[in-house]
């Protein structure tokens, strides 16, 4: 099993067939043979991605009928109300259905590497940083979760994926764990 912290701007795949300009992709960073990315992770999001060689960890680490809880690091526009929060603990309204409750608090502001290109900075709008962790995982859902109760996210960063965390991993390096 491989840990990678994704960099912004990078796919979770290890080609770029979608546009005539090409991106940077996990082939930039990652260069093993016969490993899979377990799921995904947006372009613009960054953090924890498990790749691995074993189709079985990779169904149940992706597969959201497991449930495997994964937890993102989440600067919002705003400050977060008590009914924004009560809202995401029961699970909010999506269009494509209604989410799993999520837990939620506001956290301090993390102690995060910089990112490339630095979150829009506005002097009039305050913005802060949530704790979130989910049991499924539709696209885009943080992003689209935080937008339904009112507080657009910034910069989103995956902490962890059930007992996997990013713990002292700098973004665009991987290592090594037991599966």
């Amino acid at each position: 099993m491989i840990l990678f912290n994704k960099p912004y701007g990078v796919l979770s795949q290890f080609t770029d067939r979608g546009t005539p300009a090409a991106r940077s992709t996990l082939s930039d960073f990652i260069d093993l043979p016969d490993v899979y990315p377990a799921g995904r992770l947006d372009l613009d999001s960054e953090g924890l991605l498990l790749l691995t060689d074993d189709g079985r960890l990779q169904a149940r680490i992706a597969d959201p009928r497991f449930k495997l809880p994964k937890t993102y690091l989440v600067q919002v526009e705003g400050e977060p109300g008590d009914a924004q929060l009560q809202a995401l603990q029961f699970g909010v309204q999506l269009k494509d259905g209604p989410t799993l409750p999520a837990e939620v608090e506001r956290i301090d502001i993390p102690d995060l590497w910089p990112r490339d290109p630095p979150v829009r900075f506005r002097k009039t709008v305050a913005d802060s940083w949530l704790s979130l962790t989910i049991r499924e995982g539709r696209n885009r859902q943080v992003r689209r979760m935080t937008a339904a109760v009112g507080l657009p996210t910034l910069r989103l960063v995956r902490w962890s994926i059930g007992d996997w965390t990013l713990a002292d991993l700098p973004p665009g390096k991987w290592r090594e764990v037991a599966a």
